[in-house]
This record gives structure tokens, sequence and C-alpha cells, in this order.
């Protein structure tokens, strides 16, 4: 399928992508606040600057887009048709990383939830993990 945007076009929607405060981390922030958690956001002193630190439980959670981390979900699986061969070294580089940052946060001793976005379509589900994680 050819893309409707020129190329200068789709470079500026692409970039204008947030990865900080998005839908996601904003209901899982607020999840966490209604359960008495209290936590710190974007810690940059921690290997890839997780969304959500709670330092009391020396855990960090990152709230993962499927189809930017890969996830094996259904949109997690989906690659572009136009210009391939960048998106899917993009995808690989963001795995790499992904798993470089998750060991180094285990080195030092930290607790690591991973939550999608798919996910996010059971609450209740993600709350009992949370309560599970944090005790």
């Amino acid at each position: 399928m050819t893309d409707i945007f020129s190329q200068n076009k789709r470079s500026d929607i692409m970039s204008n992508i947030g990865n900080k405060d998005t839908k996601p981390e904003l209901r899982i922030r607020s999840l966490l606040h209604q359960m008495g958690y209290r936590f710190r956001l974007h810690r940059k002193d921690l290997p890839g600057k997780p969304d959500i630190v709670l330092p009391k439980y020396k855990t960090v959670i990152f709230i993962h887009g499927c189809y930017w981390h890969r996830h094996t979900c259904k949109k997690g699986r989906s690659t572009p048709t136009s210009n391939r061969e960048f998106w899917e070294e993009k995808f690989s580089k963001n795995i790499e990383r992904d798993k470089r940052n998750l060991v180094e946060l285990k080195n030092i001793g930290w607790n690591i939830i991973t939550i999608w976005q798919c996910e996010l379509k059971n609450m209740e589900k993600i709350q009992s993990r949370l309560k599970s994680h944090l005790k």
C-alpha cells in the first residue's frame, strides 16, 4: 500500500509522536495512584529512563507500545510496506536497546515490569499483576 502522505509530511507526523505522558502511561499512573502507590517519572539516571519508578519497591515500569517495541500481538507484528528496510532496522534497534536496558537495570538490582499497550484492555488484570509484584 502506498503512503497517502509525501515523505516530508510523513516525517513531520512521525517526529511529533510523543514518548512521554502517552494515554497508556497516564492510565497506568492513574491506576497506581488509585491503588495508593507513589512514584517518580522518567528518571534520567536509570537505564532506559523508565516510564514509572517506584523507589520504595526498587521497581520500574515500562509501558511499551506494541508497534514500536514489537510485541507478539497483531499490532506488534505489522511492518510498513514502504521503506521496509528502514523500519526493520529501526525496530531491531529498539528491541536491542530494550534488552540492553533491562539487563543493566537487573544488574543494578531493579525489578522490572513491562506493560504492553494491548494489555490495557484489561485493567483489572494489570491491577492484579501490579499488586502481586509490589508487595
